[in-house]
């Protein structure tokens, strides 16, 4: 190799190397630190008329712009947090409404809070819980944000039933560090929407949730869904439980807690 040459591959190699941690550089840049990146899953199947629906769309949108949700923003250590809302139904069917937006002030959660009021619906099928959670992984994997906590947030009125078993796509997430939480929806007239006749928030305790300070929150007629979805939010973002809230696990912990008390 001549004396030119030799100099022109060094220079290609300097280059390729400026060019690789320039690259590296500008994606790390590229990821907005906020608080928290989290994932509004909400039930959009076949069981869920136009008025829950709406109800649902509402209540998040009223939790978002709250004094309290927005205080809770402001106390963070960047003071945002990042959300998304999708509406999920059968196993092919999960539909992003509203895509990332930074929420840090009154006019940012107003806006979003807009949106998701506007947006069509789109979600059909029947309850994939499963598929939903895999694909609230996949738009926090390859958004632009980097959280300090993740959390995926299911609500609904009844069990899974299609797409991949619940445990593995469970587990995956958990395995990746996300906390999933749920908001179990009671059925008017006090209907189980669990499986064989249980407790839609027991079931939603021991099969959906999971990670730390994971927790069920329910809304019935004693809570609506809007004052559910507020302190469920506002748990969220301050990362420690309330006392008002009710936890559909540790009732299900009690309960076998009694039972195993009782056996022995």
């Amino acid at each position: 190799m001549s004396k030119t040459s030799a100099v022109f591959a060094a220079v290609l190699t300097v280059t390729s190397l400026a060019l690789s941690m320039g690259a590296q550089s500008t994606s790390a840049l590229a990821a907005e630190e906020v608080d928290l990146e989290l994932v509004l899953a909400a039930d959009g199947s076949g069981s869920i008329d136009s008025d829950e629906l709406r109800l649902q769309r509402e209540g998040w949108g009223s939790a978002l712009t709250s004094p309290e949700v927005l205080n809770g923003i402001r106390d963070g250590l960047t003071g945002k947090i990042v959300v998304a809302y999708v509406e999920w139904g059968g196993p092919d069917s999960q539909v992003t409404v509203v895509d990332w937006q930074v929420i840090k002030d009154a006019a940012s959660a107003a806006d979003f809070a807009e949106k998701l009021r506007t947006r069509p619906r789109g979600a059909y099928g029947y309850n994939s819980i499963s598929n939903a959670i895999d694909y609230a992984v996949n738009m926090v994997e390859t958004n632009a944000y980097e959280g300090i906590r993740k959390i995926i947030d299911v609500s609904g009125d009844g069990p899974n039933i299609g797409g991949r078993p619940l445990p593995a796509a469970r587990g995956d997430a958990l395995a990746k560090g996300f906390t999933i939480n749920a908001l179990a929806i009671r059925r008017p007239g006090g209907r189980p929407g669990g499986p064989g006749g249980m407790a839609l928030e027991t079931y939603y305790a021991e099969a959906v949730i999971g990670g730390p300070g994971s927790f069920v929150e329910i809304a019935d007629s004693q809570t609506p869904f809007a004052l559910a979805a507020k302190r469920k939010l506002v748990q969220e973002i301050a990362g420690r439980p309330l006392e008002t809230h009710r936890f559909a696990y540790d009732h299900a912990a009690e309960r076998r807690g009694a039972s195993n008390t009782a056996q022995r």
